[in-house]
């Protein structure tokens, strides 16, 4: 498969069902020869994260819950005492490969709220640059029903968009999408790729397919989960996830439905900071600065005239010339206070003054030039 073949940064999603074996373990066999396709992709350079659940499932064995709908209380205790043999699994899956699983546990909020995003955002960017593997689970121990993601694939999305993944691999009890339910029309057709995300496309997962999948999910919100990350410009794969190294059967042809991106993730982003972010002030910058931020440069507080307005770390700013134009805008990596005491300053110069260093003003990574206005 191209897409996975090309891909530097994927995100798979590992449901229950696949995770934990009828006797209510963890599945040591299947994690063992996943691990080992996560480790080919890892030795060709490509960057994984797993998104997995499992701990509930795990976690009610332990605590003597019986087989039946959990209230919310039960569901979160069941996650807390099956959260640690979670990671358990996936370290002991993933040492005889020389790689090192860490945990993340997430919340909606880390996902919708900026400042939050921004910080998670920077944990797992920072967990790939070491050579580790995340394994992100929704934090079912604190999340209430009215702040929860309720399954993984939507999860999966987010954190696909959330580090600019390439492709999103939805491991599934069925082999893609239908134009029905396979289990009960044998002339339901199989469907290969999806170029666009259209009415018709979701009323098939909405119908018929609507309870294919186990656990909390389903065809549907595996076709919700790929409308998010196609307009974050990342490929969503719906494959079978019931086999052996379900990734190099991919790569071998098997049969899955690949949904193809609506952009590409740097682009996504790029708008994203252009028109969806209302901006907290303004930094000036000299004929310099201006230069190499319309080249697409960071913005370096040498380059810094004066700082407009109140803003935090991690919020939006414009960027103008001393004529007061509009160049960029781009998310600021200290706040108005401290950006102040920084302007013209050289960057070895920064530390001095506050006592750390966050890189440049603004990232090259986090600037958007020549799309704000476009975009209002």
């Amino acid at each position: 498969m191209n897409e996975l073949e090309r891909a530097k940064r994927i995100v798979v999603k590992v449901g229950s069902a696949l995770l934990v074996g009828r006797d209510g373990a963890a599945d040591g066999h299947w994690l063992h020869a996943f691990a080992a396709d996560v480790s080919r992709l890892r030795e060709r350079g490509q960057q994984v994260l797993v998104v997995s659940s499992g701990a509930v499932a795990l976690g009610r064995q332990r605590v003597g819950l019986a087989r039946r709908p959990l209230t919310m209380p039960e569901k979160q205790a069941a996650a807390a005492a099956g959260q640690s043999a979670l990671m358990r699994a996936w370290e002991e899956a993933f040492e005889p490969h020389g790689l090192a699983a860490a945990q993340v546990l997430l919340t909606r909020d880390d996902t919708e709220v900026r400042r939050r995003w921004l910080n998670a955002r920077a944990t797992v960017e920072t967990l790939l640059q070491l050579g580790l593997v995340p394994v992100v689970n929704e934090n079912d121990t604190v999340v209430t029903e009215e702040i929860r993601y309720g399954d993984n694939d939507r999860l999966a999305a987010r954190v696909a968009q959330m580090i600019g993944a390439d492709v999103l691999v939805l491991l599934s009890d069925v082999d893609g999408l239908y134009t029905a339910d396979p289990r009960r029309n044998p002339d339901a057709r199989h469907i290969a790729r999806v170029p666009r995300l259209t009415s018709d496309i979701e009323a098939m997962a909405g119908g018929a397919n609507t309870a294919v999948g186990l656990g909390t999910g389903g065809m549907a919100t595996k076709i919700a989960a790929a409308r998010i990350a196609s307009a974050a410009g990342c490929a969503t794969v719906v494959t079978l996830g019931h086999r052996p190294s379900p990734l190099a059967a991919l790569e071998a042809g098997e049969r899955a439905t690949v949904i193809e991106p609506s952009t590409t993730p740097a682009a996504a982003y790029k708008a994203w900071i252009a028109g969806s972010l209302a901006p907290a002030g303004a930094v000036v910058v000299d004929a310099g600065a201006a230069a190499a931020v319309r080249r697409g440069k960071s913005l370096l507080a040498a380059g810094v005239r004066r700082i407009e307005g109140r803003f935090g770390k991690g919020d939006a700013v414009i960027i103008r010339d001393e004529a007061g134009d509009e160049i960029a805008r781009g998310l600021v990596r200290y706040d108005a206070a401290d950006a102040a005491r920084i302007c013209g300053l050289k960057s070895d110069a920064i530390e001095p003054e506050l006592g750390y260093t966050a890189g440049p003003l603004v990232h090259a990574d986090d600037l958007a030039v020549g799309q704000a206005q476009a975009a209002h």
